[in-house]
């Protein structure tokens, strides 16, 4: 069945691709007219989900409800250096205002210091917070501070310890993703766990290739850009 957008409907080759997206508000200057014009348009477009500050969390709830695109947040974001009590605390507070997906930036200088049960033990203990609520966790490595062998190691780490997803970066970090580390990751991780590239995408082409290399879900706030390519337009 295709997606629709107002009345008309989305043809479902290009509702297919759609679907894979997060479309990401997460600038920090966002007001909550942009965060509304953000969800209305991720829902029109039927994405997976619309990602927001954690400030803006039950806007996200109350503008997406009643559509198949679902409210998503961030923890610990963009830095990932909170303390693990402190993602706890985020993390429940979301899950009270009712956001269904979580993506979490890894502790990336406990990673680099060999802190990895530190590392392991925050992901362990987000992932018991979701699962209980059917949340869907991703971890966000940022990978642009990792070598290719960490890349691995960390992405490994994140599906022992039962995250949904393992995603390049931010999108605010020193760099997005590329095909190189979605292979990297999709070759690091079970079947099960997806791989989440974000950060500088902005074509459809570029999807295209990342969803080839193994990418399972598209971070952007190129949606709309994306969207025309199909023949969408909102």
């Amino acid at each position: 069945m295709s997606a629709s957008h107002g009345a008309r409907p989305v043809p479902e080759a290009a509702a297919r691709v759609l679907r894979l997206i997060d479309h990401a508000i997460l600038n920090p200057d966002a007001t909550e007219e942009d965060v509304r014009t953000a969800c209305q348009l991720g829902a029109d477009l039927g994405v997976a989900t619309v990602c927001v500050q954690a400030c803006w969390a039950k806007i996200a709830v109350e503008v997406l409800q009643g559509h198949t695109t679902r409210p998503a947040s961030v923890l610990g974001f963009p830095h990932g250096a909170n303390t693990t009590e402190a993602k706890l605390i985020e993390a429940i507070t979301l899950l009270e205002t009712g956001v269904v997906e979580l993506d979490m930036v890894m502790n990336v200088g406990w990673f680099r210091s060999g802190r990895l049960d530190d590392v392991a033990e925050e992901i362990s203990s987000l992932h018991l917070v979701c699962s209980g609520a059917g949340v869907v966790l991703k971890v966000i490595l940022e990978t642009g501070y990792l070598t290719d062998e960490q890349k691995v190691e960390a992405a490994a780490l994140a599906a022992r310890e039962e995250a949904d997803f393992v995603k390049t970066s931010t999108g605010f970090g020193p760099s997005g993703a590329t095909v190189e580390d979605v292979r990297l990751l999709h070759s690091a991780v079970p079947p099960h766990v997806g791989v989440k590239a974000a950060g500088g995408i902005c074509t459809l082409a570029q999807i295209q290739e990342l969803v080839a290399a193994g990418a399972s879900r598209i971070g952007t706030s190129s949606t709309r850009a994306i969207a025309a390519e199909l023949g969408v337009e909102v």
